[in-house]
């Protein structure tokens, strides 16, 4: 069956995450510039842009495990940046991170309920929310096991399904495909793809994989090299179930390649300059 895109939400809907004027540095330097984003209910954003733009650290930032030096993260209408998604004033966010990061002694199932557990959510409903989660991925048959028993992309699964039973409106995923092979990465996209379709959370991804974005998300920002600000907005009007072959997607991904390989091109010549008038 096929999904057409969701429409464009008009100005009375609400966004499910603001972000204003948002901008980070480090002693090294300003990893973000200036940056305001809205994310309807529902929308799938991806964040790309070259190594160092700032876009792990927006994800961050909107996660509350960085404050931005300036500007507002608004959720439900609550500023909640430098507010981890773990206490309860702070919530509606769940993070799916690069690695897993399941507890080696608690059996799968004991992983997905943690989050619910922490929350004081009761035994009996914990288990059942756990269950229903790791059916959604797949895993309701290994509840019991152990992560090192195991493969790569099961553990990650079940790392999906710890977010998810949180039933979060706000779902961040930072990279969570790119250590694994190839296969398991495009069986996981059919994957994801088919468990966005069921739940329908705002999503922002962030990735190095080009493809990946223009595959999974209704809208993807292209950030700039760092300084990160947002260059370039796409807007995938392609029906769902996709397929990466698609050739709409094939010619976003070659136009966002391009633009990156511009962008580089570009602050490297700019650096060289600014490197001989210091020289002169």
């Amino acid at each position: 069956m096929n999904h057409p895109p969701d429409p464009v939400p008009s100005a009375e809907v609400a966004p499910a995450l603001e972000i204003r004027g948002v901008s980070k540095t480090y002693p090294g330097g300003k990893a973000l510039d200036t940056t305001d984003l809205a994310i309807a209910p529902g929308e799938f954003v991806s964040l790309v842009g070259p190594s160092g733009c700032g876009k792990s650290t927006l994800l961050s930032m909107i996660a509350g495990l960085l404050t931005p030096d300036t500007g507002t993260i608004v959720l439900d209408g609550e500023d909640i940046a430098g507010r981890p998604a773990g206490r309860r004033a702070a919530g509606g966010r769940a993070m799916v991170f690069q690695e897993p990061a399941l507890m080696p002694w608690l059996s799968v199932g004991k992983n997905v309920e943690y989050g619910l557990r922490a929350r004081g959510v009761p035994r009996d409903e914990r288990r059942r929310r756990a269950l229903e989660a790791l059916a959604m991925v797949g895993l309701e048959a290994v509840a019991g096991q152990q992560p090192h028993e195991l493969s790569g992309g099961m553990r990650q699964r079940a790392a999906i399904a710890r977010a998810l039973v949180l039933h979060p409106r706000v779902l961040l995923m930072d990279e969570p495909f790119s250590a694994l092979d190839v296969g398991t990465r495009t069986v996981l996209h059919e994957e994801l793809q088919r468990i966005y379709l069921e739940t329908r959370p705002a999503v922002v991804f962030v990735t190095h994989n080009l493809m990946e974005a223009a595959f999974l998300a209704d809208t993807v920002y292209l950030l700039s090299p760092s300084p990160g600000r947002v260059v370039q907005r796409y807007d995938i009007d392609v029906e769902r179930p996709r397929a990466e072959s698609d050739p709409r997607l094939v010619a976003i991904r070659n136009d966002m390649l391009e633009r990156m390989r511009a962008a580089t091109r570009d602050t490297g010549a700019a650096a060289r300059e600014a490197s001989m008038d210091g020289v002169a």
